[in-house]
């Protein structure tokens, strides 16, 4: 018997994924009806069945591009084993002859369930349905993130869902059914598509196709779920309830017809600890998110698929507090509307070509609003209104022939920007005029000129920390809230171009791409890229390596306000940011070599080691422990690291799937742009509060009949806590800072209510449990800086798919426990660019469904 793959025979398939339309017959060519096809990659836990029909044809469709077996079987014939590789939206035909049985013909290229090797010069991590099941969520609202973070190397967890990709801060585009999006995803400033809307993911860290612009330190490929093809409607409820009082409900609905289908998803929760917070246990905390998904497809004949993505959410919470605040009946809350409206149109031309139009239009509305009372807001009151609006389109040509893969297309797009906000001091110490004898800060009532401190007291002085622009709003002096307006539009422009040839176990990508940014300041970036990769069968090894070039645009959060442009110069005159000039583009030299093993027939190891180099560096500094954050950019930043992932097939129905990341985040003053309370930040060289030195993260999963059940543990070593250099700053805490990293000087603990003033220990009598604080004259804002303490988190999932059978459909039941341990421990502490915030709690939920 014999296969055969060809391009050709048109057929409609899911924007952003693959589609393989095959037949199969037997030696004389006549078609075999109702043969079983399996495609199934063991290492991304994916399969997918489908049955030839009464002339041997078979469609799969919605299939993430990557590698698979494909495996025909057929009653009195042999069975066929192939390996295919889906790398593109043109669709892949492929026929396949199966011989009689007892004949000694084989095509057998692997056996069934074998590791199958991915040959693509890029470097990337595929999760799919069944590993998106078992992964616990351990932050409401941020099921995505703590996805991607559990599932790929080398990202670094953050609070409140943020994560660092490869030693940046936020640098990632999402790419829905073909839409980018490289705005922030995080609850803080949107909503995500939730993960129960989600089929696959494609998380790609190195040589990113020059489709892929803006910010590439990741690419996150999501493919929705679909009702095309749904012989009956199915789908999940599921209602939860767990620690903090967190409760929920999720539902999903898939339906649908060879023609078209409809797929819907509503996930909504409330909770007690909405947020990460700045002490262990929640203060003014509630939250509550509502999102709704729907995937409408229309295929009206085998040329031409149309396709509807509509998202909705709000997100609605308390700002938590500190013990200070809590008692001063601080009330700020953020409230944020998204959504986003996604058509597509896909065409084929023939057996060779697919062209892709992909318009959309979406929205975040951001209202942060003060306590009605300004003075129980402190040190500040604050509010802002945003709108984040983004209209755009873009046009793909994909073609697949003659041994090449090309792609090219163009992207348009416009982002209204719109930004209110206001602010106001409310504590008299945090700018005071005046200090005493001891250098402390202190009220000085009426004086509000430095000169004038003598008359205030006989030996106070002028205080040298004393930000004269801040005076006019310092309501504590008869000031006025400082009210700030403006609007922009940023326009974008990009055409690109990619191509990859494979000869024989060699593979080469070649691409380039130009943007053109006209916002704040207008820029053109030329960006292009080159990757290869070789396979070695003998030994199941596949080398890669890649040069890539990136144009990074600005976050546009904050913006406008964060530029300083037609404010006079605000940020430099009034809140002490160094360089009151608008935020350019920056240009990235990002380098790659990775190498894939198979380790026998059931694990396989991924490695990368990659260097970036980036001339005007991006990041946020956050206002006080607020969401309100503001984008600055840094001269250069260096960045190298490794990452790995060792992943098993299913082994008597355990899998393996272990990720381990280092990354060294060097940054290069001066800072430009942003909102800080604090001296201009202009070191040569330092490690921002993103690097850290190794992270870890194990999933053992088993699955037997209708249980399963996963245990994860996560290794942290610490991100950089620059707040804590010496014994000196750490004094300086006030007792709430210092029993927040668990200061201890001795047998003597800080507590809120009674600091550690002085210590006259040496090293190692005096420390912190959460924070590692470097010894004596060895702190090095390179080499050596202050870090959080490392941690291990654990995590144990049960679930039963199948724990009560009735006439609506399967009941089913899971129980999630994270941080298994109860451990306290904190993901950073007074960072300029994330604030304080604790691990949640060792947190049990309870979850109950019906599938149907």
């Amino acid at each position: 018997m014999a296969a055969t793959l060809f391009l050709g025979g048109a057929v409609a398939q899911s924007v952003g994924a693959g589609t393989i339309q095959g037949s199969v017959v037997d030696p004389s060519g006549a078609a075999i009806p109702k043969a079983t096809i399996l495609l199934s990659n063991p290492l991304r836990q994916f399969e997918r069945a489908v049955i030839a029909d009464a002339h041997g044809n078979f469609d799969i469709e919605n299939v993430p591009l990557d590698s698979y077996q494909l495996i025909v079987r057929a009653p009195k014939f042999t069975t066929s084993i192939q390996e295919v590789n889906v790398a593109g939206t043109v669709p892949l035909r492929i026929q396949t002859k199966l011989a009689l049985a007892g004949t000694n013909q084989t095509v057998s290229v692997e056996a069934a369930g074998a590791i199958v090797q991915t040959v693509s010069p890029s470097a990337h991590t595929n999760v799919d349905e069944a590993m998106i099941s078992a992964m616990p969520q351990r932050s409401p609202g941020s099921g995505l993130s703590d996805l991607i973070t559990d599932t790929s190397p080398s990202v670094a967890a953050d609070s409140n869902g943020f994560f660092h990709p490869l030693g940046d801060h936020a640098q990632q585009t999402f790419v829905v059914d073909g839409q980018p999006d490289s705005d922030q995803q995080s609850k803080l400033f949107s909503t995500s598509i939730p993960a129960n809307a989600i089929q696959s993911l494609d998380l790609i860290t190195a040589a990113p196709s020059a489709e892929y612009g803006d910010k590439t330190s990741m690419v996150v490929d999501a493919t929705t779920r679909s009702g095309l093809g749904s012989a009956r409607p199915h789908g999940d409820l599921e209602t939860y309830y767990g620690a903090f009082g967190t409760a929920g409900e999720n539902g999903t609905l898939s339906f649908g017809s060879a023609k078209f289908g409809n797929f819907t998803a509503v996930d909504s929760e409330r909770s007690g600890r909405f947020l990460d917070t700045p002490e262990l246990f929640p203060l003014h905390d509630v939250g509550t998110n509502i999102v709704v998904f729907n995937r409408f497809d229309y295929q009206p004949n085998n040329a031409n698929t149309f396709h509807l993505d509509v998202f909705g959410a709000r997100n609605n919470f308390a700002i938590p507090n500190t013990f200070d605040q809590q008692a001063t009946s601080q009330d700020q809350r953020q409230r944020v509307l998204s959504f986003n409206i996604s058509p597509s149109w896909q065409h084929i031309f023939g057996p060779h070509a697919v062209l892709t139009a992909n318009p959309w239009v979406r929205r975040d509305q951001v209202d942060y609003t003060p306590s009605s009372n300004q003075f129980a807001d402190q040190p500040a009151t604050m509010g802002q209104s945003r709108f984040l609006t983004n209209w755009g389109g873009k046009l793909n040509l994909a073609f697949n022939g003659g041994g090449q893969n090309l792609t090219a297309g163009t992207q348009i797009m416009q982002t209204r920007l719109e930004e209110q906000f206001q602010l106001g001091l409310t504590d008299p110490l945090f700018n005071a005029v005046c200090v005493d004898g001891n250098g402390n800060p202190i009220v000085a009532p009426g004086v509000n000129d430095p000169n004038n401190c003598g008359a205030a007291g006989a030996r106070d002085a002028a205080n040298p920390a004393f930000r004269p622009g801040l005076l006019p709003f310092d309501l504590t002096r008869s000031g006025t809230l400082f009210q700030f307006h403006g609007s922009k539009n940023i326009d974008e422009y990009a055409v690109y171009g990619q191509d990859a040839v494979q000869l024989g176990d060699f593979t080469f990508a070649a691409g380039a791409r130009e943007d053109r940014y006209v916002g704040l300041v207008t820029y053109s970036g030329f960006q292009p890229r080159i990757g290869g990769s070789y396979r070695i069968r003998k030994t199941a090894s596949v080398f890669r390596a890649s040069v890539s070039r990136s144009y990074e645009s600005p976050y546009n959060e904050n913006l406008i306000l964060s530029s300083a442009t037609g404010a006079g110069g605000l940020a430099t005159n009034v809140f002490g940011a160094f360089g009151g000039v608008p935020l350019r583009p920056g240009k990235r030299n990002d380098f790659d070599a990775g190498l894939q093993q198979g380790l026998g027939k059931y694990m396989q190891l991924d490695g990368d080691y990659f260097w970036k180099y980036t001339d005007n560096a991006f990041d946020f500094d956050t206002l006080f422990n607020t969401p309100i954050t503001f984008p600055i950019t840094w001269r250069k930043s260096k960045i190298d690291g490794l990452g790995v992932r060792l992943s098993s097939v299913p082994i008597h129905g355990f899998t393996l799937a272990t990720t381990l990341g280092h990354s060294r985040s060097r940054f290069f003053g001066p800072e430009v742009g942003g909102v800080v309370f604090n001296s201009p930040l202009s070191k040569n060289v330092f490690r921002i509060d993103h690097d850290q030195v190794f992270q870890q993260d194990t999933t053992l999963e088993y699955r037997h009949s209708k249980y399963w059940t996963a245990f994860s543990w996560r290794f942290d070593s610490g991100l950089v806590a620059g707040a804590v250099p010496d014994l000196a700053s750490v004094l300086a805490l006030d007792g709430d800072q210092q029993a927040q990293i668990g200061f201890f000087c001795g047998t003597q603990f800080a507590t809120v209510a009674n600091p550690i003033t002085s210590c006259n220990l040496p090293y190692g009598q005096y420390g912190a449990t959460r924070v590692r604080i470097p010894a004596p004259g060895t702190e090095n804002d390179d080499t050596n800086p202050p870090r959080i303490a490392p941690r291990n988190l654990f995590d144990l999932t049960l679930g039963d798919d199948n724990l009560h059978q009735t006439e609506w459909g399967r009941i089913t039941a899971k129980l999630a426990m994270t941080n298994l341990t109860n451990r306290t421990a904190l993901y950073n502490f007074l960072s300029t660019f994330s604030g304080t915030h604790f691990v949640e709690p060792r947190s049990v939920t309870l979850t109950v469904g019906l599938s149907f």
